[in-house]
């Protein structure tokens, strides 16, 4: 029987749906306590579901690929800049610039054949990064910044940390007092939490836990 149980971890526990449908009861818990509307209600719901994906943008799973697009796409569209750039150089640059130009057209194809499906999130926290330095929201910043560091950590590391934590709280922070609506911070919070309350190691059904102390001890709880 109990082997039984271990066999629907996957199912309980690794399964994206099941950690954004425990954050958007969150939402709706926090929504219920502070009397929102229907409309910020169903913004808390969709808020906590999301904040509950979050800390596994560390892997290919459900919230990554809904905010990244194809690589193939990037990859050709770097590719066409690459090409206009090498004719533009040859056809309209003085000699002394036309090298320079097919040299760096040249450089981008170069660089658009390295391009592959792994650096999409890489990329992805860039093109946050750069809209919220455009827009000036420091939660925008933060959160591109926080989807670049996810790109590159292994899973379970510190996406799943009180680090990983503390720095979303901030991120939720600044989106509540951004938008004024009360009760946002308690949502995301609460539902990024919840991920990691869900793969703690002391549920029967997760063979893995998550490193909370990181960097200052690597051990799974």
């Amino acid at each position: 029987m109990l082997q039984k149980l271990l066999n629907i971890r996957g199912v309980i526990n690794l399964n994206g749906t099941s950690h954004a449908v425990i954050g958007s009861a969150t939402g709706f818990i926090v929504a219920n306590a502070v009397q929102s509307t229907p409309s910020e209600t169903l913004l808390f719901v969709s808020l906590g579901a999301i904040s509950g994906l979050i800390p596994d943008l560390d892997i290919d799973g459900k919230l990554r690929g809904k905010i990244t697009l194809p690589h193939q796409m990037i990859q050709l569209s770097a590719q066409v800049i690459g090409i206009m750039m090498i004719l533009y150089s040859i056809f309209e640059k003085t000699a002394g610039e036309r090298w320079m130009g097919v040299g760096i057209g040249i450089l981008i194809l170069f660089i658009a054949s390295l391009i592959k499906r792994k650096h999409m999130l890489t990329i992805t926290g860039i093109a946050v990064l750069i809209g919220g330095i455009s827009v000036e929201e420091r939660w925008i910043i933060l959160l591109g910044i926080y989807i670049m560091i996810a790109s590159f950590t292994s899973h379970r590391s510190y996406t799943h940390s009180i680090l990983g934590v503390v720095y979303f709280g901030i991120i939720a922070a600044d989106l509540e007092t951004s938008l004024g609506i009360n009760g946002l911070f308690y949502t995301c919070i609460g539902g990024y939490i919840s991920h990691l309350l869900a793969d703690l190691k002391i549920l029967p059904f997760n063979k893995r836990g998550v490193k909370l102390f990181l960097p200052l001890s690597s051990k799974e709880l």
